[in-house]
């Protein structure tokens, strides 16, 4: 029997989390201008705000308006990092004290304490245009000693004292489209994009797709550097492109992204998009989904990684040189190299990457086991709920119908209150009623359907019942 076509669980992914800016540990801090002679500092991301804050700001003003001016504070630092404005310079820190620049800060001032309090509930906060990525480069100024294009910090106070709440102001200053988000934690030290190790011919994964999404930009500038198919996997059209970025941007023509080409390309994209002004061109949610539909590829979290190791953990049971794996919604390195030596086997291009041409033949060859293989000879992995519930009429398309009528089938067999059940049909009136009867022996609402609660007790009385086998 031919696999039939999988419709639930090819779902456009999100972007993966390098797209999604958390707030760093640490902030450095150079205490002067870009090029003057001048100390770095290391401080952590909190105390950087705090001083900035209470260096820029009064204590006295009203709460909204500082809440407005911290979350502008937040946002150029968080933009620094996020484009790598001096660290793609060359440059070994991420922001300078230099209000001409960046931001005043003043190594070991004070700290007022309305500010301080203040910085404790909004530090992990930044500005986004609607539909953006990138934190916005929020410029700002007093006001009335300078002007700019952005908030006037004193007219901000105004605004509060009228009653303007902080997000208020920021759309009085910078568009009603702003709003704020809140940053996820990391528990790692952020220092740079760059993966490490260079990337040359043959590599594949997240950083692969990142370059080349990042060389399609900079060649609508820079037209003679070619377009690249942005698949996250570095072959010779995309090693003809870096070399030809290597040539224009005068680098060691060498076809391989090191350190120095990484760099370079993120100082060029940065460059081309204004991501780090105010009228930044801006790193859509759009694009970005549209580009990465259709794949699964390192260092992301997508909502079809759960199958695709499930399906890998069932063909271990056939190919010794696939590796069985715990199931998780990361994509990381474990499961890159279990889908290129599946690729390996089905003769398809090794990329690491997860595209559709690959997820149908991982699920036809698990298909295929699944359909022929006796229950009691399957060792099938847990896998997770994935908020789909099923029910009555959904097809074998639905994967996890098949999953579910293997586990009650196996079940059946030291449970004999419950029906068995045709392995490889559509969820019809024999499924319904063994479902049921699970769910009336192991104390759950009585509905045929298959939700949560159902899903996750099956999976571990299967469990428990397959380490007696």
């Amino acid at each position: 029997m031919d696999a039939p076509e999988i419709i639930d669980i090819y779902i456009p992914p999100t972007p993966p989390p390098h797209i999604i800016v958390p707030f760093p540990l640490y902030i450095t801090v150079h205490l002067g201008a870009p090029d003057e002679e001048a100390m770095n500092v290391k401080v952590p991301y909190i105390e950087y705000i705090k001083n900035v804050a209470s260096s820029e700001l009064y204590p006295t003003w009203p709460e909204e308006a500082l809440k407005a001016n911290i979350h502008a504070i937040t946002s150029i630092a968080m933009n620094r990092i996020f484009t790598e404005w001096y660290r793609s310079r060359g440059y070994d820190f991420d922001i300078t004290s230099s209000t001409q620049y960046d931001q005043a800060y003043v190594h070991d001032r004070g700290i007022f304490d309305s500010i301080s309090n203040i910085v404790n509930e909004i530090f992990d906060q930044y500005i986004v245009r609607e539909g953006h990525i990138e934190p916005l480069f929020a410029a700002f100024c007093d006001g009335r000693v300078s002007l700019c294009e952005g908030m006037y910090q004193w007219g901000s106070v105004d605004l509060a004292n009228q009653g303007y709440t902080a997000l208020e102001i920021l759309r009085y200053y910078y568009g009603d489209d702003v709003s704020i988000v809140e940053s996820p934690v990391t528990a790692e030290e952020i220092l740079g994009t760059y993966p490490g190790e260079p990337l040359r011919l043959g590599d594949g994964g997240i950083n692969v797709f990142r370059m080349q999404h990042s060389l399609n930009r900079i060649s609508d500038n820079f037209p003679l550097i070619p377009k690249v198919g942005i698949t996250g996997f570095f072959d010779l059209d995309t090693q003809n492109a870096v070399k030809v970025f290597q040539e224009v941007f005068e680098l060691p023509i060498t076809g391989i992204v090191d350190e120095e080409t990484w760099y370079r390309i993120r100082f060029i994209y940065v460059a081309v998009t204004n991501l780090a002004q105010l009228i930044s061109e801006g790193l859509t949610l759009e694009e970005l989904e549209r580009i990465y539909e259709g794949i699964a590829l390192e260092g992301g979290t997508f909502p079809l990684v759960p199958y695709i190791q499930f399906f890998l953990n069932v063909l271990s049971q056939k190919y010794p040189s696939i590796k069985p794996m715990e199931i998780t919604d990361f994509y990381g390195p474990e499961t890159t190299r279990a889908i290129i030596e599946f690729q390996n086997l089905m003769g398809i291009q090794p990329t690491g990457i997860t595209d559709r041409e690959t997820l149908t033949a991982l699920y036809r060859e698990a298909y295929s086991i699944l359909i022929s293989t006796p229950v009691e000879e399957l060792r099938l992995p847990p896998l997770p709920f994935t908020g789909v519930e099923l029910s009555a009429g959904m097809g074998a398309e639905y994967p996890r119908v098949l999953i579910l009528e293997i586990m009650l089938d196996l079940i059946s067999i030291f449970v004999p209150e419950i029906p068995t059940v045709e392995v490889g049909n559509d969820f019809g009136p024999d499924t319904t009623a063994s479902v049921m009867a699970f769910q009336r022996l192991y104390g759950l609402p009585v509905t045929g359907i298959v939700d949560k609660e159902t899903w996750n007790r099956l999976t571990s009385v299967y469990q428990e019942f397959i380490s007696q086998l």
